[in-house]
C-alpha cells in the first residue's frame, strides 16, 4: 500500500489534484483541511490547542490508514526550509514508512499569480471555509512567500525527499486531472 504526499505552496492545487487522483484510482484522499476547518469552530488559527490538535488529529489518522492497508493521498503546505516542519514531516510519514508501506513524494509548484487566481476557485471556496475571507486568504498566499515552499535550494527537508521517490510537477497550465495522470503513472512505474 502507497502514501502519496502531496506538496506545495498555498493555492497551488494540492488538494485539487489529491481529489483527481482519488477519483481516478483507489487511493482516498485526506487533505490537510479535512482537520484544519472543524478546530477553526473550536480554536482561533496558530493558538497553541489549535496547533497540538492540528498534529495530533493528523497523526492519528494517517497511523491508521497505515495500519489499515489504506491508498492514501495526504497534501500539506512544507516550509522545507523549517526544521520543525521537516520533523513534523518525518513524523506523518513515519507510520506507513515502519509498516513498511510506500511512500512516494510529489511536489507541485507554480507562479504566485496562478496561486492567487486559484486561491479564488470555487472548489477551493467550498471545502475551505477558512479561505472565504479572500483579502486573507490572498494576503496569506503572498506572505507564505517568505519561506521555501518549493524545491531547488538546500534545505532540511533534503533528508526526508532524498528517501522517497519524489517527482517535482509544474502544474501551471495543468489541469487537476492531467497532472493525476501523470501522477498515477508515475506511481505505478516508480520503484516500490
Amino acid at each position: 500500500m502507497t502514501l502519496l504526499f502531496v506538496f506545495g505552496p498555498p493555492a497551488v492545487g494540492k488538494m485539487a489534484v489529491g481529489r483527481a487522483i482519488a477519483d481516478a484510482s483507489d487511493f482516498r484522499l485526506f487533505h490537510n483541511h479535512h482537520v484544519i476547518e472543524p478546530l477553526l469552530d473550536v480554536f482561533e488559527f496558530e493558538t497553541p490547542q489549535f496547533q497540538t490538535l492540528l498534529g495530533e488529529f493528523r497523526q492519528r489518522v494517517l497511523e491508521e490508514a497505515a495500519a489499515a492497508d489504506v491508498d492514501l493521498v495526504f497534501t500539506l503546505v512544507w516550509a522545507l526550509d523549517l526544521q520543525e516542519d521537516t520533523e513534523c514531516v518525518r513524523r506523518h510519514l513515519a507510520p506507513f514508512v515502519d509498516a513498511g508501506r510506500r511512500v512516494a513524494i510529489v511536489e507541485l509548484y507554480a507562479d504566485l499569480q496562478t496561486r492567487l487566481e486559484r486561491n479564488r476557485t470555487e472548489l477551493r471556496l467550498a471545502e475551505k471555509k477558512s479561505k472565504r475571507d479572500l483579502v486573507w486568504s490572498d494576503d496569506n498566499v503572498r506572505d507564505l512567500e517568505r519561506v521555501q515552499m518549493n524545491t531547488g535550494v538546500p534545505s532540511p527537508a533534503d533528508g526526508v525527499l532524498s528517501r522517497h521517490p519524489h517527482l517535482r510537477i509544474d502544474n501551471t497550465h495543468r489541469s487537476p486531472e492531467d497532472v493525476a495522470t501523470q501522477v498515477l503513472a508515475w506511481v505505478a512505474g516508480s520503484p516500490a
